[in-house]
């Protein structure tokens, strides 16, 4: 297919536009420049020796915990706007960690459902953890705990550089270890359950997606209901029976690509309703 060509040659491009500072892998360095101050689109640690961008959402939960109001704020906009424009496109096309998860659920081994009921899981972490625990407890918490890219993109390669670094190695990096491990083993069994259960900022996108610019739509009339589009959605989503603009759609278009009828298709503006046929 050549779209799942064109989408992952976007994604890996995300992942070495957003840590092009290569210098910093060569030293063991963090970046600091003027970039630093530019949020990140897709979910990527900014504490990664090669991250060039801000984290979103962990400067959400800095600035909030540390009462930088008016900055959360900024990184707020800016996510919204991305959001306002595609939804969740973003993660379908430009997220470096969406891509980790869609290689690893490649290695053949059995695969598992995540249970619908789960999703809603994010939205509990960016308000609880993200937001509200920040602020009353003064804590990164999602960095400092949950976080797997960073432990992935910066605690472990900022170990391997400085010594120093790892005589302070503690209970809480173990703990990170583990919760890092744990999700590399159910990105390999099920479709991207850290953009599904986790991920507050697929949460905001997604909030985004009925409202967006850009929208899915779906033409029950055109569609033979072969089910063609549902092995190659990377979120278990279905046009047929679900809202095509559901906060779980990563506009990914994988669907589309497959969908002979041309049931599915992209809508720009207000309305998703089918496309009109001329005659």
């Amino acid at each position: 297919m050549k779209l799942a060509f064109f989408q992952r040659l976007s994604q890996l491009c995300s992942v070495l536009l957003y840590n092009a500072y290569l210098a910093g892998f060569v030293t063991g360095s963090i970046y600091q420049g003027p970039f630093k101050m530019i949020p990140c689109p897709g979910f990527n640690c900014h504490s990664c020796p090669g991250a060039l961008f801000l984290c979103p959402v962990g400067a959400l939960q800095f600035f909030s915990a540390y009462g930088r109001y008016y900055l959360s704020l900024y990184v707020l906009g800016f996510i919204t706007l991305l959001g306002a424009a595609g939804g969740r496109f973003i993660c379908g096309w430009a997220c470096p960690f969406g891509f980790l998860q869609d290689m690893l659920n490649k290695l053949p081994v059995k695969k598992f459902r995540i249970p619908r009921r789960l999703e809603y899981l994010r939205y509990v972490i960016l308000a609880g953890v993200v937001c509200i625990a920040a602020a009353v407890f003064k804590e990164p918490w999602f960095c400092k705990i949950i976080c797997p890219a960073g432990t992935l993109e910066a605690g472990i390669p900022l170990l391997l550089h400085n010594e120093h670094l790892r005589q302070m190695i503690g209970p809480v990096f173990i703990v990170k270890l583990g919760v890092l491990f744990g999700f590399l083993a159910w990105m390999a069994v099920a479709k991207r359950p850290f953009c599904r259960v986790v991920c507050p900022l697929g949460a905001l996108y997604g909030l985004c997606n009925r409202l967006s610019f850009l929208k899915m739509g779906f033409d029950k009339k055109a569609c033979v209901y072969d089910g063609a589009c549902a092995p190659v959605c990377p979120v278990d989503h279905r046009m047929y029976r679900d809202d095509p603009n559901a906060p779980r759609c990563i506009r990914c278009l994988r669907c589309r690509s497959v969908c002979d009828p041309g049931a599915i298709h992209v809508a720009v503006g207000q309305s998703s309703d089918p496309p009109r046929v001329s005659r």
